[in-house]
């Protein structure tokens, strides 16, 4: 039997004996562990899993006798079946297998099954529910199991504090070998995704959580494979190059998130009390405010030298106001183009008005009480009130001056 690929969703969508699951076991020169692996998967799913399944062993670009191997798989046993890529790639061989699968939950895991089969059906079991979109195993949440050499775990560890540091991801654990997709759900992901390496997981992954999608975590018991060939190196430097571009395409607002959590109906649900988005929305405000605070202080300490408290005061608010509602504009409350831009500015100016009068306000009670206060207490009393002020100026821009924009 040759090697064959799989019937895509559009193709046959009522097929009656489609599989519920698939697995597939993306392999790249595994001549000695694919037989025993795939057949030690094979008997756990005949006897423990309740519905119809499929292995699907994605061999990319292998040199050795790993395609030799696949195909007696396939004719041995009925539910296995062999792809054979030209290319090398996990992210590559997952991303055709899954898109062309005909199963309603798609999963993968790696060839030395490292994770223990028990975790398989609380895997996939809120995906076939339809509970969860995505499901991985996690060697890092509360109740894993694991034996692996300290020089992998800082690394694991560290690379996940990276993800959560520059792309605020908040699953515990990309890299781990055990992951499910509901289908519909792939079909509409994974266009997006670009890597077609390591990094695809964890792209997948970020692009999922930024969507809206609910992401189901399992403890996994997991063993390290010592004589895994995996170049830990090369594989970190593709994995920062992709955090990268990856952070400058959500960065830059070019992928149709929007689009496929109205798609997939993951729209946050309403919370009376409670606005939609505002705890990144005071994020990525307070970020803009503190570098519109440190350019105040920098103008006013600059204009102090030349002109009164006051002016300087003026002149260093406005040139920042200008700047920070430009900011906010884009990054917090995402209105891009230049629809009612100047609408938006002097709107803002306003509320730079009301946040002059807190800050005058300030200084004018400070010379009340010293007529000569020290630098250092003027510009504690500025840092307060501009605060004060910001807080005031992100509930006006809010409420106010991006609230139509926003709906």
């Amino acid at each position: 039997m040759s090697l064959s690929t799989l019937p895509s969703h559009a193709a046959e969508p009522t097929r009656l004996d489609a599989p519920v699951l698939d697995v597939v076991i993306p392999v790249h020169n595994e001549e000695t562990d694919l037989e025993p692996c795939v057949r030690r998967l094979h008997g756990y799913l005949a006897e423990h899993f309740p519905y119809r399944f499929r292995i699907t062993i994605a061999d990319n670009a292998s040199t050795d006798s790993t395609p030799d191997f696949a195909r007696m798989l396939e004719e041995a046993l009925p539910e296995v079946t062999a792809v054979r890529l030209a290319e090398k790639g996990r992210g590559r061989a997952l991303k055709h297998v899954w898109t062309h699968s005909d199963a309603v939950v798609l999963a993968y895991m790696d060839v030395d099954l490292s994770t223990d089969l028990a975790a398989l059906l609380p895997l996939v079991a809120p995906l076939i529910s339809g509970h969860s979109d995505l499901a991985i195993g996690s060697r890092l949440s509360r109740g894993s199991r694991v034996v692996r050499g300290a020089k992998r775990e800082f690394i694991s560890r560290s690379y996940n504090l990276i993800l959560r540091g520059t792309l605020s991801a908040r699953f515990s654990d990309a890299q781990c070998g055990f992951k499910a997709i509901r289908a519909e759900v792939a079909e509409r992901l994974l266009p997006m995704v670009e890597d077609t390496g390591w990094f695809f997981d964890t792209e997948m992954l970020v692009l999922a959580e930024r969507a809206g999608l609910r992401i189901h975590e399992v403890p996994v018991d997991w063993v390290d494979d010592p004589d895994s060939r995996v170049d830990i190196v090369s594989t970190a430097v593709a994995d920062l190059k992709g955090i990268a571009r990856l952070a400058r395409a959500l960065g830059g607002g070019r992928l149709p998130l929007a689009a496929l959590r109205e798609q997939l109906g993951r729209n946050p649900l309403p919370v009376a009390g409670v606005p939609a988005g505002l705890t990144g929305q005071l994020m990525k405000f307070a970020a803009v405010g503190l570098a519109s605070t440190l350019a105040y202080l920098v103008l006013y300490a600059l204009l102090r030298a030349g002109l009164g408290p006051q002016w300087a005061n003026l002149l260093a608010l406005l040139i920042t106001a200008v700047a920070n509602t430009a900011a906010n504009r884009r990054l917090t409350f995402g209105v891009r183009g230049t629809d009612r831009a100047w609408r938006h500015q002097a709107q803002g100016l306003v509320v730079f008005g009301i946040g002059l009068m807190l800050t005058s306000g300030s200084l004018a009670l400070l010379g009340s009480v010293s007529a000569t206060p020290a630098k250092w207490v003027e510009l504690a009393v500025l840092v307060i009130a501009n605060l004060i002020a910001t807080g005031v100026r992100f509930l006006l821009m809010r409420i106010w001056v991006f609230r139509a924009a926003r709906a």
